[in-house]
């Protein structure tokens, strides 16, 4: 079977970007697939963020879409348009000289586009994000780039994909136009050397420092914390572009005990000298964050916000889910962590057994079904 999957690089340190790269080498190496991953803006003298298995075969054809942003609207939204019927030309030729079976946009970039290419593969759409979190300012900061995406974008989708697959049930709910809507979450193939002991006095939160995030409130938080348990403290790993605001609020606010530590080439490391884990993102798709530190025996303590945290967490057993928003709330509950180790530690047991429902094999043995399910109505056999 050919597969083909479609998406913007392979070379940031994202969610999306390891778990594809994972998803191929497993396809590629344990199934035997013809898997082909093209990238759209990266090129060759890049490398990627995560190794590719030689059995995976990368095509980069670092189209040049954003020059469009050299351009202001209305002229703007001319340059993209020749531009996008340019990239399509280019995707087109690409994917009909590898013929695939199964052709699969990644996420939601160019999505639409993925979905109007002329072959005969059938198209899937594998949402990393929430459809709410796409249609919101978070991902979309402009009106036009809004509308754009209510009126047109998910109607293209919902039009042409033979499946979307979204990451969680609630999400699944938001696609109720499209032809088939399937639930495959994902997986983490971290492998574990040593579980946390609950002991240490620390508290850990993992992610790309941007809006969605919700590293401004969980400061907010632990400003309240830190004077209730001086001696515990708070070390958020990610980098992103709200970086700079996040060390002002930190210094303006006179909070304690956290520190901004970057990214680390060993975050199994840190998740296994944690006690906590603390996530108060505005929205989450599937939080492998939150599942590496189950996996790690470290309980969590998120925001319920759209959709993802729900779906891993079970409250008073693994961690607890914080009603959004509720900061009073989510204060109450961490310190009821921080003040009980027994709790932790019941917790901890619970949350690794609940992360062996995400080992790898289960979740790719979906993909295979969905996958050959696809293949027999191609060939109709």
């Amino acid at each position: 079977m050919r597969v083909v999957y479609i998406m913007p690089s392979l070379r940031k340190t994202g969610g999306a970007e390891r778990i594809i790269t994972e998803k191929s080498n497993y396809l590629a190496n344990e199934f035997g697939y013809d898997i082909h991953i093209i990238t759209l803006f990266q090129d060759d003298n890049t490398p990627n963020s995560y190794p590719l298995s030689e059995l995976v075969h990368q095509i980069n054809i670092n189209f040049p879409y954003y020059t469009q942003y050299n351009y202001k609207y209305p002229k703007r939204l001319l340059i993209k348009y020749r531009l996008y019927k340019s990239m399509k030309r280019k995707l087109t030729q690409t994917i009909n000289s590898i013929d695939p079976d199964i052709l699969i946009g990644v996420s939601y970039s160019h999505a639409d586009l993925v979905c109007t290419i002329p072959c005969r593969a059938k198209k899937i759409i594998e949402c990393h994000e929430p459809r709410a979190l796409v249609s919101s300012s978070f991902f979309h900061g402009t009106f036009i780039s809004r509308f754009y995406t209510k009126h047109y974008y998910f109607h293209v989708i919902e039009k042409n994909a033979d499946y979307v697959v979204t990451l969680t049930n609630k999400d699944k709910l938001q696609w109720h136009k499209a032809k088939r809507v399937e639930v495959i979450p994902n997986f983490s193939s971290m492998h574990i050397t040593y579980n946390s002991t609950c002991k240490l006095k620390r508290v850990i939160a993992v992610g790309r420092l941007s809006e969605e995030k919700g590293f401004e409130r969980l400061i907010d938080i632990w400003k309240v914390i830190t004077a209730k348990h001086p001696d515990w403290k708070l070390d958020i790993y990610g980098e992103g572009e709200l970086k700079k605001r996040l060390l002002n609020d930190i210094k303006t606010k006179q909070v304690n005990n956290i520190t901004l530590r970057g990214t680390t080439s060993n975050i199994s490391k840190e998740y296994s000298t944690s006690s906590i884990c603390v996530v108060t993102s505005y929205y989450e798709g599937f939080s492998i964050v939150i599942l590496e530190a189950m996996k790690h025996g470290v309980p969590c303590v998120a925001f319920d916000c759209p959709f993802g945290p729900e779906s891993i967490i079970k409250d008073a057993s693994t961690g607890y889910l914080i009603e959004d928003n509720n900061n009073c709330q989510f204060i109450e509950k961490l310190c009821r962590l921080i003040e009980n180790y027994e709790l932790r530690k019941q917790f901890a047991q619970n949350s690794i057994e609940r992360a062996k429902q995400y080992d790898i094999d289960i979740i790719m043995s979906k993909w295979k079904c969905l996958f050959e399910n696809l293949y027999k109505e191609l060939y109709s056999l």
